[in-house]
């Protein structure tokens, strides 16, 4: 299984970015897949993700202003993020926990807020 994350950037506070998150390989009864972020000197940290029934969770850093959503056919997760700050100035992360509870994590992109 490989995951392949795009779409990071230089962005100012207030604006937006779409990250994907495309996975490829033997991809099968995913449990969950999530977005982290690490920022600098700090610990990777969980934001958001869905859950094998398909409901949405989000960390509360992030609540209203982010939004996961996902494309089965394409085995695509995407992460809408709208009112950026430079808090959320960071690393980000996907990771796919597959059916067999193995679990893959993407290369990272970063996410740079600053005017």
């Amino acid at each position: 299984v490989q995951l392949q994350a795009s779409g990071g950037g230089l962005v100012q506070p207030g604006g937006s970015l779409r990250l994907s998150c495309a996975a490829s390989g033997s991809i099968f009864n995913i449990n969950s897949m999530d977005w982290y972020r690490q920022a600098p000197g700090k610990q990777r940290e969980w934001i958001a993700g869905f859950t094998r029934g398909g409901s949405t969770l989000y960390a509360g850093s992030v609540k209203g202003r982010f939004t996961i959503s996902r494309d089965n056919a394409k085995n695509t997760v995407y992460l809408q993020m709208n009112s950026l700050k430079p808090e959320d100035t960071a690393v980000y992360y996907c990771r796919l926990l597959n059916g067999d509870w193995k679990e893959y994590w993407g290369q990272g992109t970063l996410v740079t807020v600053s005017s």
